[in-house]
């Protein structure tokens, strides 16, 4: 079993279902930096938090280094593609803008091993903020700015997209622990001796659920196992915002209505995750013109209206 899941498992394949954990990880083209000062490392965090939040992704643990970072997240939804691929995707835009520069900034795309949460969940939050020391950067994890170790050791504030608590929880709650779990591991052997086929991590009972979901799901392009999806629907973000503004559905949809129509477009991107071309057809307008009414929301002053909708799908404060 575990030899035909591996062999199957070829390049072109992401393994995409309810509840996967992967590692993922992305190099410099040629292995060049990725980040030449704190303002990209800053600019590539809120890249991430903001796919985090969008996708409802849940974020472990990250690292960045000098030519390459480290994420551990799991993945309610099987969405990992469409995230991944505008995270890596904007960023290099956003680096050759600002640095004058063009081509790649990553070499290929990205790896993303897939992790048996149940035996390998923790070793692997360890081991990513421990990556600068083990590259003798610094002495101890708490000294590197860019890990999400010292938010998670409470050394730091938290930010929203990432689940310290969560990975706290499994010391009891005790921070204490995690720090001692941190420091233990620097001495550890390597996680890696237990990686399959450079695809996964995880015991033969891991390698067997895997296997059956690419039996159910095949493995042309990029296998997937649905359930039902958390975000809502377009027609339900539509009546929720008419409900709001007292107009019916196609009112919604003019450009008349102004706030209730950008409102509208902004849930469809954010909340009901649909690509920015999509949005832009059903809305009639350019991909060019949502981007901006997305930002402008992000960024205004929301009515007592706007911000009532907003509480109800959890965003924006």
């Amino acid at each position: 079993m575990t030899a035909d899941y591996l062999s199957r498992m070829s390049r072109p394949l992401r393994l995409e279902f309810a509840g996967a954990l992967y590692h993922l990880t992305s190099r410099g083209d040629h292995r060049e930096k990725i980040y030449l000062d704190d303002d990209d490392r800053r600019t590539f965090l809120d890249l991430l938090g903001k796919e985090i939040l969008q996708q409802h992704w849940l974020c472990y643990g990250y690292c960045l280094m000098d030519n390459h970072y480290h994420v551990l997240i799991e993945t309610p939804e099987p969405n990992l593609v469409r995230g991944m691929r505008r995270l890596n995707g904007v960023y290099t835009r956003s680096f050759n803008r600002r640095h004058g520069r063009v081509g790649h900034v990553f070499q290929g795309r990205y790896k993303a091993i897939l992790v048996d949460k149940e035996n390998y969940l923790l070793e692997l939050c360890r081991y990513i903020v421990l990556n600068p020391v083990w590259a003798k950067i610094v002495t101890a994890a708490a000294k590197w700015p860019w890990s999400s170790y010292r938010a998670t050791a409470g050394e730091s504030p938290c930010p929203k997209w990432l689940v310290a608590d969560k990975v706290v929880g499994f010391f009891s709650g005790r921070r204490s622990s995690y720090r001692r779990f941190v420091t233990e591991g620097i001495t550890q052997g390597s996680i890696w001796e237990h990686l399959n086929g450079q695809i996964d991590l995880g015991e033969e009972e891991f390698l067997g659920r895997m296997q059956n979901i690419v039996d159910r799901t095949g493995v042309r392009g990029i296998a997937k196992a649905q359930r039902k999806p958390l975000t809502p629907s377009v027609e339900e973000i539509v009546d929720r915002v008419g409900s709001a503004y007292a107009i019916s559905a196609s009112q919604v949809l003019d450009r008349n209505h102004g706030e209730a129509y950008g409102l509208a477009a902004y849930l469809m991107r954010r909340v009901a995750n649909l690509p920015l071309a999509e949005v832009a057809r059903r809305m009639g307008v350019s991909p060019a013109r949502i981007s901006q009414i997305q930002t402008k929301i992000e960024n205004g002053k929301a009515s007592p209206k706007m911000v009532a909708v907003l509480k109800h799908y959890k965003v924006k404060d």
